[in-house]
C-alpha cells in the first residue's frame, strides 16, 4: 500500500516566517546590509505583526548573507528580544547578550572563557562589551546585535527607573557611536513606533540619544510582493481581490488568508467567499484587537471618525446624523494620520504629498473598518461617557456632540449599518 505525501502548509501564523519563505522588503534589506557594511546602526519599526521579528531572523541567516554577497564568517550574530528579559533591566540585557555571544563563539574557546569570566564576575556591561569588541577586532570579526521588541527597553518598571533607562541608552550610544570599538559593532533594533516617539524626553541641550540610527519603517507589502507570496496557489481573480480587500498588504493577515485558503484547497473544497471571510475574521481577531489597543486616543478617534464618514457615504438618506464641519479634525492631526498610514492601518490614496483629508483615506483592511464600527456600537453607558470626554478634549463642544449623536445612532440602528457594510 503506497503512502500519501501531504505537503506542509507553506503559510505561517503565530511564528516568524522562515528565511526561505520571506518575501519582499528588498529596499529595507539593502538598507540593513548597507548599515551593517559600514558598521552603522538601524532602527526598524512597524505596527503589530508587520514582520519585524521575521525581518531580524532573515538578517541572522548566513544563507541570506551569501545571497546578498556578504561574508557571514566575519560577523558574530546575536539575536535577542527585550520582551524575553522579564523584568527588563540594563544588567539583564547585557547578561543575555554576553550569554548568547558566548554560544556563538564555538571556534573561539579562549574568548568564550573570557566572556564566562565577565559573566561570573558580574561584569556583563558596556565596559565589558568594549573588552569583547577589542578581542573580536584582533580576530577580524565584528558583532551584529539584532534587538527585537526594543520598546521594552524604553519604558520604566519597578526594577528599571527612568534614570537607569537614560544611562542604558547613553551607554548604548557610546558603544555604537563614540567609542573606538564602534567599528566592530553594528546594532539593529526593532520597535512598534519610531524611537523618537519612545523613551526619555529629548534634552534640548544635548544631541538626541537616538541620532546614531538610520530610521526605517516596515510598511504593508506591495501588490507584486503579495502576488509573490501567493504564487503557486490557484485562485480566481475574485478571490484574489477578496484577499487584498480583507488583508491589505499586512504580512500576518496575508499569512492567515493564505493558510486558510491552502487548507481548503488541500481538502478538495471550493472556497466559499462568505465562509472564508468569517473564518478569516475569527482567526485574526487578536491581531485587530492588538492594533486597536496600540493606537493612541487621538489615533483611535481618527479611526472612529473615518468609519463614521465612510458610513455617512454609504447610508445616504438612511441616516440621521450630521458630521458637517468635523473634517477639520483631520487637518489638525496630520502627524497621527501619517503614523496610521506608516503602520499599515489605513491607506493614503493621495500620492502628491499634500495635506491628507478624510476623503483620501481608506482602511487597509475592510475587517479593520468593521472592527472599528463594532467598537462604536458595542458602547455601554460608561464607555460612551469616556469617549465623549476624549472627543471633548479634541473637538469643540458642538462637534463632540455631533460625534456622540452619530455613535448613538449607529448603536441603535445596527441592522442598517450591517446592510450598508455588506
Amino acid at each position: 500500500m503506497g503512502t500519501i505525501t501531504i505537503m506542509p502548509n507553506p503559510f505561517t501564523y503565530g511564528q516568524p516566517v522562515s528565511p526561505d519563505r520571506f518575501v519582499g522588503r528588498r529596499s529595507e534589506i539593502q538598507a540593513a546590509f548597507d548599515q551593517i557594511y559600514s558598521r552603522s546602526n538601524l532602527a526598524l519599526w512597524g505596527g503589530p505583526a508587520m514582520g519585524k521579528t521575521s525581518f531580524l531572523e532573515f538578517l541572522a541567516s548566513p544563507q541570506v548573507w551569501q545571497k546578498y554577497g556578504q561574508d557571514p564568517s566575519q560577523a558574530v550574530i546575536v539575536l535577542l528580544s527585550c520582551e524575553s528579559i522579564q523584568p527588563f533591566t540594563a544588567a539583564g540585557f547585557w547578561q543575555e547578550v554576553f550569554s548568547l555571544l558566548q554560544e556563538e563563539l564555538d571556534g573561539e574557546p579562549d574568548l568564550q572563557e573570557q566572556i564566562d569570566t565577565l559573566l561570573n564576575q558580574g561584569r556583563a556591561s558596556t565596559r565589558g562589551m568594549r573588552q569583547v569588541l577589542k578581542q573580536l577586532r584582533k580576530r577580524h570579526k565584528f558583532l551584529l546585535l539584532l534587538v527585537d521588541d526594543y520598546d521594552w527597553a524604553l519604558r520604566e518598571n519597578h526594577y528599571y527607573t527612568y534614570a537607569e533607562m537614560e544611562t542604558f541608552l547613553t551607554e548604548c550610544r557610546s558603544i555604537a557611536y563614540h567609542s573606538l570599538e564602534r567599528r566592530y559593532v553594528s546594532m539593529i533594533v526593532a520597535s512598534l513606533r519610531p524611537l523618537n516617539e519612545l523613551g526619555p524626553a529629548l534634552n534640548p541641550h544635548s544631541s538626541p540619544w537616538y541620532n546614531h540610527y538610520l530610521f526605517q519603517s516596515l510598511k504593508p507589502l506591495t501588490d507584486p510582493e503579495i502576488d509573490h507570496l501567493m504564487a503557486g496557489i490557484p485562485m480566481t481573480s475574485t478571490l484574489r481581490g477578496l484577499i487584498r480587500d480583507i488583508a491589505g498588504g499586512h504580512p500576518a493577515l496575508l499569512q492567515v488568508a493564505g493558510s486558510l485558503l491552502y487548507r481548503e484547497l488541500k481538502t478538495g473544497n471550493v472556497p466559499d467567499a462568505q465562509a472564508f471571510v468569517q473564518d478569516f475574521e475569527a482567526t485574526t481577531r487578536p491581531i485587530f484587537e492588538t492594533i486597536w489597543k496600540r493606537c493612541s486616543q487621538v489615533e483611535q478617534a481618527l479611526l472612529m471618525l473615518m468609519a463614521l464618514f465612510k458610513l455617512d457615504g454609504r447610508l445616504h438618506h438612511n441616516k440621521h446624523f450630521d458630521l458637517k464641519g468635523i473634517e477639520v479634525f483631520f487637518s489638525q492631526h496630520q502627524r497621527e494620520l501619517i503614523n496610521l498610514v506608516e503602520q499599515g492601518v489605513i491607506t493614503n490614496q493621495n500620492k502628491l504629498g499634500v495635506m491628507i483629508s478624510h476623503q483620501d483615506l481608506l482602511f487597509t483592511s475592510s475587517i479593520m473598518e468593521r472592527w472599528v464600527i463594532q467598537e462604536l456600537w458595542q458602547t455601554n453607558h460608561q464607555l460612551l461617557k469616556d469617549r465623549q470626554k476624549v472627543f471633548l478634549n479634541l473637538l469643540s463642544h458642538s462637534h463632540a456632540d455631533q460625534v456622540t449623536e452619530a455613535i448613538k445612532w449607529i448603536s441603535q440602528h445596527q441592522n442598517k449599518v450591517k446592510t450598508a457594510l455588506e
